[in-house]
């Protein structure tokens, strides 16, 4: 008797802790929803292996962000409180970087995105897309009209332009570092990029190597996408509002780029942001964030 009488109350109060950190628990998790802040993220399963995601936010409208081809999804990180405040927000990482496994056998990035969506429940979408991710959102758009219902490219290329020599002999270096096992010394050299991180802005080149630093496998997992149809004779099948950003610093074959698709998808806008490189919203993410997220509310049906 004894022993009961001392078991029960124990009992009670193990039930009723369990019961406030639940409580507690989804008190964080709502609050990061609304004011987007970091929240634990989630995976999704796709054909052969996974991918990791998050998303905020409780807008209507709802906006996928794409990262590039250099770093993970936490590349957002400075521009995803701000956009969580205007939509339902996304952003995942690809194959091979952050917390997604990288790829064993051939795989389709756009099945990838569209499983995610299909997971989500998300019919329509905005996409922000930058570099190849730019590439990827063109792609997936020429690939689903009915799903995308607007279109920002940042520092995007085209699949079936080709590049410079220069464009191609410029990372050289730091693919040589990675072949001899110095993943640390390719960082540095990525982080260093002109067109990158614009010169003088050390704030942004010392997150872009922090970033790189924390996940060295964005850098050397082995990728096996398939190539999609050349999309840039088709850009012209895009009708939905499309912005195109460019960093003044970047590389000239994003420029070129750039204006091979502002040139293809009719009605298209391009803006040049002055004072920044590839990857903008790691530089001026304030600049960033209006512009895109007055584009897409001005263009939202």
């Amino acid at each position: 008797m004894l022993h009961e009488t001392v078991f029960r109350p124990s009992l009670l109060l193990v039930i009723a802790i369990f019961a406030l950190m639940a409580c507690l628990c989804d008190q964080v998790q709502t609050q990061a929803s609304q004011t987007g802040a970091p929240g634990p993220g989630f995976f999704v399963e796709i054909e052969g292996s996974k991918l990791y995601y998050e998303e905020c936010g409780s807008a209507p409208q709802t906006v996928v962000l794409v990262h590039d081809g250099v770093v993970n999804s936490a590349v957002w990180d400075d521009v995803w409180p701000e956009f969580c405040k205007h939509f339902r927000v996304i952003r995942y990482d690809r194959r091979g970087y952050g917390r997604s496994p990288a790829p064993t056998t051939w795989y389709s990035e756009t099945d990838d995105l569209l499983s995610l969506l299909h997971h989500l429940k998300v019919s329509r979408v905005a996409l922000v897309g930058s570099s190849h991710g730019g590439e990827l959102s063109i792609d997936f758009t020429l690939a689903h009209p009915e799903i995308v219902q607007q279109l920002v490219l940042v520092g995007a290329v085209v699949s079936g332009m080709p590049y410079s020599q220069h464009f191609l002999d410029r990372g050289k270096h730091a693919f040589e570092l990675l072949g001899k096992g110095d993943v640390k010394g390719a960082i540095s050299e990525w982080s260093k990029d002109k067109y990158l991180i614009a010169p003088g802005n050390d704030a942004a080149r010392k997150r872009l190597f922090d970033l790189l630093s924390a996940n060295p496998q964005d850098m050397q997992h082995p990728d096996y996408p398939l190539r999609n149809k050349p999309s840039l004779p088709r850009l012209h099948e895009i009708h939905v509002p499309t912005l195109i950003l460019t960093g003044d610093a970047d590389v000239p074959d994003v420029h070129a780029h750039a204006g091979a698709i502002e040139a293809g998808i009719p009605n298209s806008r391009r803006v040049v942001v002055a004072g920044t490189g590839h990857i903008m919203y790691l530089e001026k993410p304030a600049e960033f964030s209006r512009l895109v997220i007055n584009f897409i509310e001005q263009n939202t049906n």
